[in-house]
């Protein structure tokens, strides 16, 4: 039982040093590009089928199901299948579990928008944010466009790093999987305009159940590493209980509070979704202005939680056994 909690921990680790190292490579059959498939074709029939919008958002359960059970039940079949060989199943164990976790992908993206901006390339700047948001870029000013990155990095810090992280250390590869397919939904279908308003619903509803405790340990992670960024623990975990509340999700706000609170400045504000606008209330106190380095500071609290989150995992595993 320890050799197997030990290796457990290993398989993790090196998980995440994999990810660190290569990240997402474009070559990779990354295994949300099925899952985005598998989403987009249900919608599509979804919308075939349904002649009301009560019976599009019943659909949106289905998807749900379907999402959630084939995301869990492929990564189970191929370790049960390489369970009897022994550095198979671990080599299996450690790809599936790298796939699930972004770290890379979001410092990498998330910098694009940093190097633009720091080129006084503002055209560039909204290309390369449109690449990793949901709003409108075309017309944003350069602190709107810091201000999306930003929220996007401490969103998913929650979303890309320590809820699959979390995952997989409650149910291996398989339950990270399944959160990453529930994830994927939401990001594909949970907006609250006409389009998706109702095929999303049940996805978005399940996005916040499976996102309701990494979110608030993501928020409280981040606090502690406020230091990191000039910042205080104390007055950041204030901030983010105070506008916890600040944000349509019930759990964006955590990571998004703490991050504002590390740092000293405001986020928040009015955004457009597919030509619609979107007003949300604001987070955080304006003590700094917020600038293009704040980028690089929240990309700093996403690998200082990161961290903290596994030494914390190694410490009570050693003492735990």
């Amino acid at each position: 039982m320890e050799t197997l909690l030990a290796m457990n921990v290993l398989d993790l680790i090196l998980a995440v040093v994999l990810d660190l190292l290569i990240g997402d490579p474009y070559w990779f059959p990354h295994p949300v590009i099925y899952i985005g498939k598998l989403i987009s074709t249900l919608d599509k029939l979804g919308r075939k089928l349904c002649k009301t919008n009560k019976q599009i958002k019943a659909f949106g359960g289905i998807i749900v199901v379907v999402v959630a059970f084939s995301s869990f039940l492929v990564p189970f079949i191929i370790l049960r299948i390489s369970s009897e060989v022994f550095w198979l199943y671990h080599i299996f164990n450690i790809i599936l579990i790298w796939t699930t976790i972004a770290t890379k992908g979001l410092h990498k993206e998330g910098k694009k928008v940093y190097d633009s901006l720091a080129k006084n390339d503002i055209y560039d700047a909204r290309i390369k944010l449109s690449y990793i948001v949901g709003r409108d870029t075309k017309a944003l000013s350069e602190y709107e466009i810091i201000r999306a990155d930003v929220e996007t990095i401490a969103e998913n810090t929650a979303d890309g790093v320590i809820a699959p992280i979390l995952y997989a250390i409650i149910g291996g590869a398989p339950l990270a999987m399944m959160y990453k397919g529930i994830n994927t939904m939401d990001s594909m279908l949970g907006y609250i305009n006409e389009k998706y308003k109702y095929i999303g619903f049940f996805p978005a509803k399940t996005d916040d159940v499976f996102n309701f405790m990494p979110a608030r340990i993501t928020g409280f992670l981040i606090c502690l590493v406020a230091p990191l960024v000039g910042g205080n623990i104390t007055e950041s975990i204030k901030v983010m209980i105070r506008d916890r509340k600040n944000h349509k999700s019930p759990n964006c706000a955590y990571s998004e509070g703490a991050a504002a609170g590390a740092m000293r400045v405001q986020l928040g504000g009015t955004n457009v979704y597919f030509g619609e606008k979107m007003y949300k209330p604001t987070i955080g106190n304006k003590i700094k202005e917020l600038g293009k380095e704040h980028i690089i500071d929240t990309i700093k609290l996403m690998y200082g939680a990161m961290f903290y989150l596994l030494i914390l995992y190694v410490i009570v595993m050693y003492f735990w056994r």
